[in-house]
């Protein structure tokens, strides 16, 4: 594999587990990360969040990854993806994830 896009996949990896952990930990969701897609909705049919989970999950990506969303910008938090690429866009050289949960 060509090691720019490595550059690119692993650091991209890392924050979706992570997101993924931190919502298991932080909301109490009852899935393993295994059974979480990274394209899964995150309100409604997907893992079922409400708009009280939602203030939850904004607090959760500034503790987690010091990112924040603005109230007016809602796109960040339609799926784990799109969650990934606002904290991927939103800061440059973040810390390695080490954090185990």
């Amino acid at each position: 594999m060509d090691q720019s896009l490595n550059e690119q996949i692993i650091p991209r990896q890392e924050v979706v587990l992570h997101i993924i952990n931190s919502l298991i930990d932080y909301l109490n969701i009852p899935f393993t990360p295994d059974e979480i897609h990274p394209d899964a909705v995150l309100f409604g049919s997907g893992l079922g969040l409400d708009s009280i989970d939602a203030l939850e999950v904004v607090m959760i990506i500034e503790r987690e990854f010091g990112v924040s969303i603005e109230e007016s910008d809602i796109q960040p938090l339609r799926t784990i993806n799109t969650l990934a690429e606002h904290v991927l866009t939103s800061r440059t050289g973040f810390p390695a994830l080490s954090k185990a949960h």
